[in-house]
This record gives structure tokens, sequence and C-alpha cells, in this order.
């Protein structure tokens, strides 16, 4: 089951919000808490690739020169600063706008499927990890990055009270994790880290041939 309208409605309300100081907010704490993540994507895509809610496009930088990517988001202002960012950087980028739980693409139209710091405020992430699959080739890459429910007790009782507030803020969840949802659409699981007291994971995983 996909989000109900409403809740779609107000994510997008958010990203839009959010993206003149996005880039800005995200930066010392991707430093601090997810520092190399986005280079370990990069270096595990192949083929085509989609970015699903590719935001401002902060994977781009890591992507190898000339690979095929294709970006998906539900924000339109986000769209505009990752598009910026594209040609900035002097790369070709096919942009879409959408939603991840209903992905706009035919099934099998990818190569690479990367979610980078997103499921954690998708409303339904089960929905976009199944679209992920859908959309993915036989043998086609799962690549995720984000932050999770913490594997330390004090941690994780932080991470929970912080969510009675951006829950109903912003739709930021910090308890959720996702290989479960992987493993239960079918991929096969490659490669996991758990890091900073288990509340960030790195996810590499295929779709089976």
């Amino acid at each position: 089951m996909t989000a109900a309208p409403d809740q779609t409605a107000k994510a997008r309300r958010v990203w839009d919000k959010a993206a003149p100081s996005y880039d800005k907010q995200i930066a010392l704490l991707e430093k601090l808490q997810f520092g190399g993540g986005r280079e370990w994507l990069g270096a595990r895509v192949r083929g085509r690739i989609l970015d699903v809610a590719i935001g401002t496009g902060r994977n781009l930088p890591h992507y190898p020169p000339g690979a095929t990517v294709t970006g998906v988001e539900l924000s339109p202002a986000m769209l505009a600063i990752a598009q910026q960012r594209a040609s900035d950087l002097g790369r070709a980028l096919d942009l879409h706008e959408g939603d991840a739980e209903r992905l706009p693409f035919a099934s099998g139209s990818f190569d690479t499927a990367v979610c980078a710091l997103s499921l954690c405020t998708i409303p339904d992430p089960a929905a976009a990890i199944r679209e992920m699959h859908r959309v993915l080739v036989p043998g086609g890459r799962l690549l995720l990055l984000d932050h999770i429910g913490s594997t330390w007790p004090p941690v994780y009782a932080a991470q929970w009270l912080l969510e009675r507030i951006t829950v109903p803020a912003a739709g930021e969840h910090f308890t959720r994790r996702q290989l479960p949802l992987v493993q239960a659409v079918g991929f096969e699981i490659v490669e996991v880290e758990r890091l900073k007291a288990g509340s960030v994971e790195r996810i590499h995983a295929i779709k089976p041939g």
C-alpha cells in the first residue's frame, strides 16, 4: 500500500520549503555522520543509474564520468537545484518530477537504483523499495544509504524522542531500518555496513536474475 495523497502532498511542501537552504544545512551533518557514504555509492553503480529522491543532486559528483543518470524527485524546487548542479558539473541528467512510491518508469529500465538519505522521509518506504525492485533489470543493483534506528539503546531512545517532533513536522523518521524491507521484496544482499553506533546503514543488494 502506498502513502495517502495528503502525506505525499505534505512531503512535497516540506521539501519545496527546505530546498533553498538544504545543501548548506546538511553539509556538516553529512561530513560528521555520513562521511564517505556518497563515495561508497558512486563506487558501486553501473550501467543506467536511477537516483530515487535525487534531491539537490548531491550524489552526482560521485558517479563515474559519462554515466547515464536519471533522477526522480517529488519536489520541483529540489529538482531545479539538481539540474543546476548537473549543469555546473557538465553532466547530462534526465530529471523527472515523481513519487518514489509510484516510479514513472517501465519495469526493467535500469541497471542500478540509488537512494540516499531519503527512505527516512518517504511516507511508505516499503512501496518505494518495491518500485526500485520493479524498475531494475534482473541482476540490477540496489544501493542505499540512510540513518536508521541505532543498535545502542541510549541512542535509540534519543532517536525515538526526536521522532516525536520530526515525524509530525517533516515526516522525518530516525528509528526505521530498511534492510528487512529490502529482504522482503526478494533482493539478495551483497554488502551491509552499520556505522556510528549502528545508526547509519549502507546496503548493496542485487535483484535476482
